[in-house]
């Protein structure tokens, strides 16, 4: 893909990730600070499929 939509798409993995970083500090503070367990581990499972979705791209 060339042009502005392949710069997105090469750019979409990058900012995925950055995402599951980003639910996965969050779930571990909602879990370590006792606000909401159920929360908290909806953003790990979150993380858990970007993470996927990431490795599926890249192949």
């Amino acid at each position: 893909m060339s042009g502005p939509l392949g710069t997105i798409a090469s750019a979409a993995p990058a900012i995925a990730m950055l995402g599951c970083f980003a639910c996965v500090a969050g779930g571990a503070v909602l879990i370590v600070r006792q606000r909401n367990y159920f929360k908290g581990a909806l953003m790990l499972v979150m993380a858990a499929v970007l993470l996927g979705n990431v490795l599926i791209w890249t192949m």
